[in-house]
Parts: structure tokens; C-alpha cells; sequence
């Protein structure tokens, strides 16, 4: 960083001599600093003017700027629309690297010196880097993942060093993901209605502070201790996580502050430039494309240097392993609103060569004009593939309903495309990797509710059920909620499987949620942002868990590590042979190839999916998965294709757990029989002799990826609804 760079060293530096604080403000007139006295966070023991310098950063040094030194800022400037100085408040430092509450609500920085400082030591234990096409992300909530785990002590379940207890990290190596995607544990803070209400933000999505870690996620004795105790004891859960070769990545919420909407709260932005750190339109009214209030202005400079100074600190400080931007599409508008990919802050997130060299996906929208922007990412970043979701959903779901009805379904490309990498969302140069595969995370109905419940159930949050999707493709196979008819139980076990299996199964980055892998349940709730109790935590105890749905997990996750050719890092190119590619081919019940009229036949449910790897950096495979969607049985013919021998059973959704049926042999030419609504995954063995890759949907025509665009029922410009 250049010496001449005005937004260089931000917040507090200390030295020898005490610390230097620099603030931006660029329609400040006055900013003083004040430091507190530790028993009593109200009393100022020090009160000292900053002095303006270029480009709006203000600047003193202080004796009194020392480890652990609470302090807070008072600032003043012009009246005006866009404005709200007010120099009777004291505000908290953007860039504070610890937060502490004060009696009347508002916020002190602490002065915090680096960990090494403070005697902590990594040991020599460096980032797993998973490579992108091994990765299998985990989504869960830092508190509710342990909070029930009686393998735990009490004292630390539903913390940080919860998580990193050996009963945690044994179970997340045992089932096999690879990357722990936390939600927010950047310092948060509880939306001024909830509180009201008597309800908590539970997920996190109000960011306080940008460099500290939520406190109250910490154990108790950590918290006593102080900020510092706060991040040695995440910082140990990194390192412990680390070596178990688990990755840390964590959901960061830049596009937007807990301070909500202009009737809100003050407690730093708003105070210190509320015309420049936010989005205002020509009458001084916040421009809100994040549903949440208000929008950080990234077509200036300081709210994009404190995304990057913020990411650049837990990366390298905190050493975690990547970013889930939230609502990304909000930190690629310029000064003018506009989306762009190339925006300079998201240039400058991969360019960092430490943030950069890290995992990051990106949440590719935000409630905006033109806020819809999945596949519009620059390569670098893996997106949340929305389409991909929708698809599933409603092959699985969806399409069965409509069977049911007597009703043809979607037809069985629109389900390949997504199966084989999205190579229509998503450019050709960045390939199947771009695309984070999800059927369902912490927004949204569960697995098990997926397949439970028609419509939202969310009186519970206090809002008469308006709250959360009213469109979630979920299908609760004739019975709403809890039942305890055998076939309805079973139809929805089944569909469970199918959609874990797809999901596991695909071309592209999978992200399971906590606790599907056992078919949690939030009763039918799906936004259940200000739950924190037994609806949202984890359960633990054996009659709780679907023990045969986890074993069924653990399975796949296995049979993904173990077989390339489900993993390819790169489209197909027709006619080439492209390392670390697949070759797709796509052939129908009868085994034939799949002509056009198949791809858009809507009575066609089922397919053959042979996939064999184009060896780069691992060994030479070939899978056949067999995919029925009819609640009538069909008998399929394994195709013969060059070089396959035969196949032998690895996966067969029909069945409730891995067991006996699996290593069954079968010649090309063989006639099987697919139970209704399954999936059989089979390894074909032979001859790996090298092959040219088709397309990257294999046969799939560019008629068929046009039809999967239209079909959506999405338009670039339409905007997901605002969650919590």
C-alpha cells in the first residue's frame, strides 16, 4: 500500500508512544476523539480534535490510545437532507477491531494490537485450500451447530470453542464435507422491531462492526474477559478447524448496516457521513436495494476500502478461508446505481493477493433495479445458483404433484443442464465450478420441510405469516406438516434422497445445510431468522436424527470424493479432449442416444447420465447415474458404450440406507428395473482409453439450453424477495 494513499491504516495503529486514529468523513467540520475509562464506559478521560488532512480522513495521535482503550468519536458538520450530524452523539470507529456496549445502548471501539502481540500462535498450522472441484461447503449457524451436543461441556455449546470441540470436529471430518460456511459472525446487533417485539435476529444479517467478532457467540468466560479473549477464542477455532483440514468460510454482510432505515438507529456511519457512506436519491432519501433500510455507497472510495480492509483482516489475521458475499450484486453498483462485474471493489476482491487467493461465492443479487445477476459474476467467484434450486425443486417436487394430477412435468433437459454444470448460466471460461449448487439453505424451508409443507407456516415470527417466500417449489406429498401415514412417510423419504443425491451428485461447488443431512425440521417455517432455540438448533440426540438419512449423506460424500468424474473443473468443448472436463453422454430408457425430440418431450422422465473424467491431476473414471422421475416403474436398458465392461452399483435411492444391494454387477445390454421416483448412481468400468468430450451437456442441444433460460420464469431484472 502507498504511503500516499489517503485511506492507508484506517481506525487505530498503535506505537510506542500510544496509537493514531484516522477517520473519513467528507463533509465533516469537526471530529474529536474520546477515550473512556475502563470501569465506566461513560466517563471521557481524554477528549482530542482530529485534524482534517487529504481526501476527508481526519487524524490525532494519542497517548491514550493503548491495547484495550475504549473510545468512541463525536462528530459535527451541516445541517441538510442527506446529513444527520450531531456532535451530542458518540460513535463507534468503522473500522474498531473490538466492539464494547455502553449503558445507553451506544457503542465503544477497543483498541486492539495484533494476536502475535498478544502471545497467540498458529503452531505452524496453515489453510486446508481445498481445491474448488474436492469442495463441499457446510452451511451452519455458529451457535445453534453445538448448543444441544451433550458430548460438549455445557459451559462451551454454542460457541466458538463449541465448534471447535473434538465431538464437533469429529463429526463434521466423519461426514465428509470439506468447508464450514458460517453465517454473520461479524458483531451484530438486534433490528429495533425485534427488540420490541421481545425477539431476537438469530442468522445475524445487521452488521455493527465490520472487524470484530460477535461476542455473545463466545464462551461465557471469554466475554467476562474481554474483546481480546472474544477473538483468541474464534481465532482458535480457525486453527482447530484448520487441523482437522476443515476450511472456515463466512457469510459477511457489507451491503448494508444495522443502522436501518433514517428513522433508525445512530451508531457510526450515519453520524460520522451519512451523505457518503450511503446511498441517497435527489431528495436526501435512502435508496435501498438490500430490503434492510439503507445501502453503503461503493461509488465511494472508504466504504469500498473498508469492504477490502475488513476482508483482508480476517483472512489474514483471522486466517479463515474465503467469503459468501451477501447480496453481492449491492457491492457492484457504481456512483450511478448501475450493476457492473467489473466494478473496482469486486476487481480489487480478487486482485487482493490474500483475500483473492481464499474461496469467494458470491450471492449474485439484491432487491435493486436489475438486482437478478447470477452467472453475471467475473471468473474468481463461485455464485448461488438460484436457477439451479428452482430447477431441482420443481423437477423433483414440483413435477411430481403435477403427475399426480395427471399433468406432464418439466421434461428431463432442463434437469440435465442443471445436472451437468449450468453451462447456460454461466461462461464458458469459468465453468461448472461458478456454480455454488444448493437445494436449500438457512432462508428457506429445510430438506425435510421441502418435501413436508405446501405453503409457509411463520406465525410464529410475528408478522401474520407475511414474512418469508410464498413460492418455495416445496410439494408436501398430500399431507400438510407432521403424519403418520407409511406412504406418504415414505414418498417423502424418497424425494429426500433424490434431492440430496442430485445435489451431491452434480457438476459444480455442492452446499449442504446443517442438518439436512439428518432431515431437521423448522416446522414448516421458512424464515426462521429471529428463532433462537430448539426450532433452529441442531439436534443431537439418536432419536431426533434420521440415522438412516445421515448414512445415506455420508455415503454420497464419499462417492463424490472418490469418483472425478462427478467433480469436472471445466466445461467440454465439442470435439476436443479437455483436461478435467467430462465427457457427457446422454442416453434415454432404452438405452439410445438422446435425440432432440427427448430433451423436450415432457413425458420423458427418464435418463441415462455416462460421465467419464478427462484424467488431469487423478486417475481415470467413468459413472453411469440412471435418473426416474414417475411414480411408475420403467425398465431401463444399460447402454453400451465403448469401452464400458460393465457396471457395478455404488448408490440406489429406492433403497432407505446403504446396504446389501450395493456392488451388484450388471453387463452393458442389461435390463433393470427402476423402482418409481429413484435415482441409481453405477461405476463403469473399462477401458480408459482417452475420448473426446461432447458439449458441455453432453447431446443436450442449444435448442434445450435456450428452453432452460426461458423457463425459469425469471427476468434479469427480477429481484428475489428481501430476506431477514
Amino acid at each position: 500500500m502507498s504511503p500516499a494513499d489517503p485511506l492507508r491504516d484506517m481506525g487505530v495503529r498503535t506505537g510506542p508512544g500510544g496509537g493514531t486514529i484516522r477517520v473519513w468523513s467528507e463533509h465533516a467540520t469537526s471530529v474529536d476523539l474520546e477515550v473512556f475509562a475502563a470501569e465506566d464506559l461513560d466517563w471521557a478521560v481524554e477528549r482530542l480534535p482530529l485534524m482534517r488532512g487529504a481526501d476527508g480522513v481526519w487524524e490525532a495521535t494519542s497517548a491514550g490510545l493503548v491495547p484495550g482503550a475504549r473510545y468512541g468519536l463525536r462528530v459535527d458538520g451541516p445541517a441538510g437532507l442527506e446529513h444527520a450530524f450531531n456532535p451530542a452523539h458518540t460513535l463507534l470507529d468503522p473500522w474498531a477491531r473490538g466492539l464494547q456496549a455502553a449503558a445507553d445502548g451506544s457503542w465503544r471501539g477497543v483498541v486492539m494490537d495484533s494476536l502475535a502481540s498478544e502471545g497467540f500462535d498458529w503452531g505452524g498450522v496453515g489453510k486446508p485450500r481445498v481445491p474448488l472441484d474436492h469442495t463441499v461447503v457446510y452451511e451452519a449457524h455458529p451457535k445453534g451447530f453445538s448448543r444441544l451436543n451433550e458430548r460438549i461441556p455445557e459451559p462451551l455449546r454454542g460457541t466458538y470453542a463449541g465448534l471447535a470441540h473434538d465431538a464437533s470436529l469429529e463429526y463434521l471430518a466423519g461426514l465428509g464435507v470439506t468447508t464450514v460456511e458460517l453465517l454473520p459472525v461479524q458483531a451484530f446487533v438486534a433490528e429495533e422491531r425485534l427488540v420490541r417485539q421481545g425477539q431476537v435476529n438469530y442468522w445475524g444479517y445487521n452488521t455493527l462492526g465490520f472487524f470484530a467478532p460477535h461476542a455473545p457467540y463466545a464462551s461465557a468466560a471469554a466475554q467476562a474477559a474481554g474483546p481480546a479473549a472474544v477473538r483468541r477464542e474464534f481465532a482458535g477455532m480457525v486453527k482447530r478447524l484448520h487441523e482437522a483440514g476443515l476450511e472456515v468460510v463466512l457469510d459477511v454482510v457489507y451491503n448494508h448496516t444495522a443502522e436501518e432505515g433514517r428513522q433508525g438507529p445512530t451508531y457510526s456511519f450515519r453520524g460520522i457521513d451519512n451523505a457518503s457512506y450511503y446511498r441517497h436519491d435527489a431528495h436526501g432519501r435512502y435508496v435501498d436495494t438490500t430490503g434492510c433500510g439503507n445501502t453503503l455507497d461503493f461509488g465511494h472510495d472508504a466504504p469500498a476500502r473498508l469492504v477490502l480492509d475488513s476482508l483482508r483482516y480476517w483472512a489474514e489475521e483471522l486466517q479463515v478461508d474465503g467469503f459468501r458475499l451477501d447480496l453481492a450484486a449491492t457491492l457492484g453498483r457504481d456512483a450511478l446505481g448501475a450493476y457492473s462485474p467489473h466494478h473496482p471493489l469486486l476487481a480489487a476482491i480478487l486482485a487482493d493477493p490474500v483475500i483473492g487467493a481464499g474461496k469467494l461465492i458470491a450471492e449474485p443479487w439484491d432487491v435493486g433495479p436489475f438486482g437478478w445477476q447470477t452467472g453475471n459474476f467475473a471468473p474468481g467467484f463461485s455464485e448461488w445458483n438460484d436457477r439451479y434450486r428452482d430447477r431441482m425443486r420443481d423437477f423433483w417436487l414440483g413435477d411430481l404433484r403435477r403427475e399426480r394430477h395427471g399433468e406432464h412435468g418439466s421434461g428431463i433437459g432442463r434437469f440435465a443442464t442443471r445436472l451437468a454444470g449450468s453451462s447456460n448460466t454461466f461462461a464458458a471460461e469459468r465453468g461448472p465450478l461458478a456454480s455454488l449448487n444448493f437445494i436449500t439453505a438457512h432462508d428457506g424451508f429445510t430438506l425435510a420441510d421441502l418435501t413436508a409443507y405446501d405453503v409457509k407456516h411463520n406465525l410464529g415470527n410475528g408478522e401474520h405469516n407475511r414474512d418469508g417466500a410464498d413460492h418455495n417449489n416445496s410439494y408436501n406429498h398430500g399431507v400438510e406438516g407432521p403424519t403418520d401415514d407409511p406412504d406418504v412417510v415414505s414418498a417423502r423419504r424418497r424425494s429426500i434422497r433424490n434431492l440430496l443425491g442430485t445435489l451431491l451428485l452434480s457438476a459444480g461447488v455442492p452446499m449442504l445445510t446443517a442438518g439436512d443431512e439428518y432431515g431437521r425440521s423448522q416446522r414448516g417455517n421458512n424464515n426462521a431468522y429471529c428463532h433462537d432455540s430448539e426450532l433452529t438448533w441442531l439436534a443431537w440426540s439418536a432419536g431426533e436424527r434420521d440415522a438412516a438419512l445421515e448414512a445415506t449423506t455420508r455415503h454420497l460424500l464419499r462417492l463424490r470424493r472418490e469418483h472425478p468424474a462427478l467433480r469436472p473443473v471445466r466445461y467440454g468443448r465439442f470435439g476436443e479432449r479437455v483436461p478435467s472436463a467430462s465427457q457427457m453422454d446422454w442416453y434415454n430408457a432404452d438405452g439410445e442416444t438422446m435425440t432432440i425430440e427427448h430433451w423436450h418431450d415432457p413425458s420423458q422422465r427418464t435418463l441415462q447420465f455416462l460421465a467419464a473424467s478427462t484424467p488431469e491431476f487423478e486417475g481415470f473414471n467413468r459413472i453411469l447415474l440412471v435418473v426416474h422421475a414417475s411414480e411408475r416403474e420403467v425398465e431401463v436398458l444399460l447402454p453400451e458404450h465403448p469401452g464400458v465392461d460393465d457396471y457395478e452399483l455404488l448408490w440406489d435411492s429406492a433403497v432407505d440406507e446403504p446396504g446389501d444391494e450395493l456392488g451388484a454387477r450388471h453387463e452393458p445390454g442389461t435390463r433393470l428395473a427402476m423402482a418409481p421416483q429413484s435415482m441409481r448412481l453405477f461405476l463403469a468400468s473399462g477401458d480408459p482409453a482417452p475420448v473426446l468430450v461432447d458439449a458441455a451437456a453432453g447431446s443436450l442441444g442449444a435448442g434445450a439450453d435456450e428452453a432452460d433460460d426461458a423457463g425459469d420464469g425469471r427476468r434479469a431484472d427480477d429481484a428475489p424477495e428481501p430476506r431477514r
